[in-house]
């Protein structure tokens, strides 16, 4: 099953990000920054599942006036509440199939991914996208070397939209996008920035010159 649409830029959150007192204001700035262009990825591994929903409900909010998407990690429970565009699953998760079967057609799934065999069956299993990565060295996996451009372009050929996670910048949005990525995730490259709305005008705008 393909997605609707696969937004170009994907900002992922972690534990620390949504413990900030700011949290839900900056990330209503960068959903409006962004529109259509981001999806927002609530992903708190920490976080209660009631913690989790109440964020969601009040971020689908934001993404509906926007016109940009919600997308939770792990949570599959939660997603379904808020009623959420799509769900992340990396290894701690459900699998692809049982999340399937939770959700039907009413979602999309996406799949965290680092192998062309492992893309395999997450795509047979029904993943409507793929996250690849570490494709860059990362402050968010230290003492993990990346696997370069080159796995974007292997996964690519499977015929699923491929995000790329692990590094970005907007400086490197453009040789991911000619590897073949259809988008970017990042958590510190929005989060940590002095702007993150700003961080994200960046990013879209980068990629979006590369279009052109």
């Amino acid at each position: 099953m393909a997605p609707e649409r696969i937004p170009l830029l994907h900002a992922v959150t972690d534990d620390s990000v949504i413990a900030r007192a700011d949290f839900a204001e900056r990330a209503g700035e960068v959903l409006a920054a962004g529109g259509a262009d981001v999806a927002l990825h609530l992903r708190a591994p920490r976080a209660s599942g009631r913690r989790m929903h109440a964020l969601a409900v009040r971020l689908m909010e934001i993404a509906r006036a926007s016109g940009s998407l919600l997308v939770v990690n792990d949570r599959v429970d939660v997603a379904m509440a808020a009623r959420a565009y799509g769900i992340q699953l990396g290894a701690r998760g459900l699998s692809v199939a049982d999340a399937r079967r939770m959700v039907g057609d009413a979602m999309r799934i996406g799949a965290s991914v680092h192998a062309v065999d492992e893309a395999r069956q997450v795509i047979e299993s029904g993943a409507d996208w793929l996250m690849a990565g570490t494709i860059f060295a990362s402050a968010s996996h230290p003492g993990r070397s990346g696997a370069g451009v080159r796995l974007i372009g292997e996964l690519a050929a499977l015929g699923r939209p491929v995000i790329a996670i692990g590094g970005m910048t907007p400086e490197r949005a453009a040789e991911v996008r000619r590897a073949g990525a259809t988008g970017i995730a990042t958590i510190r490259g929005i989060w940590d920035a002095p702007s993150p709305n700003d961080a994200a005008r960046r990013f879209i705008d980068t990629w979006r010159q590369e279009e052109a």
